[in-house]
């Protein structure tokens, strides 16, 4: 069967950078970074006392707060962003045929401080007092519950649901959508990712495997991929979201395009629980595999948004994968990574960047990799690579392809192109 072409439409975002897709691709390009200390709650007797937090969030704006309160962070974030993509694409919702329209979004862990405060608040007083939990603790907490509001808000029947596969969640998700679409399953989804894993379980669990920097007293500078100094990543929080659409629906109600997504990929390490492969090797494959099934070559590539997330093992692993498939071609690219400025968000991340990755496509300009110092150099990483340190950088751009790595070995990567008849 032919394939049918999708493209995007609608962009919204909830992020440590701003709370809309335009305020933070504003700040990315500035290089403003999101990371200070943690408001949350006290964090003074944690390794890392810093992150980055979404500020200036009021969730009235979007969610009635009677109902908001049925609901964990990270969904109202999700829905947050969901609103604003809607939004933006311009659809008409009394005439749009919303048995033909989706909701697919990632979430690496879900209502985490939903689950610490019940479990918390039983671990203290139960045995006295016996069993007294939340009547909507399980639908706060579960993973798959930010897919199921958006589409009861909006009335949209078609696929519904929640990838989980940890950093790669809402990649995965994208590419779900977009093989959904250009199969003619859907006419539209709304696909993204959503976080808030800023509270003390998160940032204890991950402080005790040595994940996160301990910059404590400079936090704006902590979260630095490709620097010889990187001692972590930067944990974050948000959400961002993709309204992804067939080409013809799309041309149809005349809605602007942002651009085309043209291919994903996916893979995996089969190599260890946290660490990535140390030569890269399923960071080669899902790079290969996306742009195999956009029939692009790395010729074609004039941008990557790398997983990057400033991680002393990571960070190499992925240089060397990109210059392995990309040959003299990887000299050629710019690659950044914008964690150095959101944070890692997680389950959100591939939603964020791949937003970054669709703005930098239709406006000719690559958000920077702050924080490197010219003299903190890794022997073990080429700079002669563009990693387009610390200001953006205007350049034509055909073509951007967005990686993300997660716990457990799993990969993806997609890629969107400038958009022509």
């Amino acid at each position: 069967m032919e394939l049918k072409r999708v493209v995007v439409t609608g962009l919204g975002a909830v992020t440590p950078l701003g709370n809309s897709a335009e305020e933070t691709w504003k700040n990315m390009l500035e290089g403003v970074s999101g990371a200070g200390p943690i408001t949350h709650f006290d964090a003074s007797k944690f390794k890392t006392q810093f992150a980055c937090e979404v500020k200036n969030f009021n969730v009235s704006d979007y969610i009635d707060r009677k109902e908001a309160r049925k609901m964990d962070l990270y969904t109202q974030y999700a829905i947050a962003s969901a609103k604003m993509a809607i939004e933006d694409c311009g659809l008409n919702l009394e005439t749009a045929n919303k048995n033909r329209i989706g909701v697919i979004y990632g979430v690496g862990i879900g209502g985490i401080h939903t689950f610490e405060e019940e479990a918390g608040y039983y671990a203290i007083n139960g045995k006295e007092q016996g069993p007294k939990y939340n009547p909507f603790f399980i639908p706060k907490m579960i993973a798959d519950i930010a897919a199921g509001h958006i589409s009861i808000m909006y009335g949209f029947h078609g696929p519904n649901y929640c990838t989980t596969s940890a950093c790669a969640s809402s990649t995965n998700a994208v590419a779900d959508a977009f093989n959904l679409i250009r199969l003619g399953k859907a006419d539209m989804i709304v696909s993204g990712g959503a976080e808030a894993g800023v509270w003390p379980a998160g940032v204890g669990g991950f402080n005790a495997m040595k994940a996160l920097s301990t910059r404590n007293d400079d936090p704006t500078h902590a979260s630095r991929p490709f620097s010889a100094s990187r001692d972590g990543f930067v944990i974050g929080e948000g959400a961002g979201c993709l309204i992804l659409e067939e080409l013809e629906h799309a041309k149809a109600r005349g809605a602007k395009i942002y651009a085309e997504m043209v291919g994903a990929g996916m893979s995996a390490d089969a190599y260890h629980i946290t660490a990535s492969h140390p030569e890269g090797l399923g960071a080669i494959l899902v790079m290969q595999n996306a742009l195999e099934d956009a029939g692009l070559t790395t010729a074609d590539i004039d941008y990557i948004n790398v997983h990057g997330t400033s991680t002393p093992v990571g960070d190499i692993s992925e240089a060397k994968a990109i210059k392995a498939l990309f040959g003299e071609n990887a000299y050629k690219l710019n690659i950044s990574s914008t964690k150095s400025m959101t944070g890692h968000l997680l389950g959100a991340a591939g939603a964020v960047e791949a937003m970054a990755s669709v703005l930098a496509v239709q406006n000719d300009i690559i958000p920077p990799t702050i924080n490197h110092d010219e003299e903190d150099k890794d022997p073990e990483i080429d700079y002669d690579l563009n990693f387009t340190f610390n200001k953006a950088q205007k350049r034509t751009v055909r073509a951007a392809l967005s990686n993300t790595f997660g716990f457990g070995g799993h990969n993806a990567c997609v890629i969107f192109k400038k958009y022509a008849e």
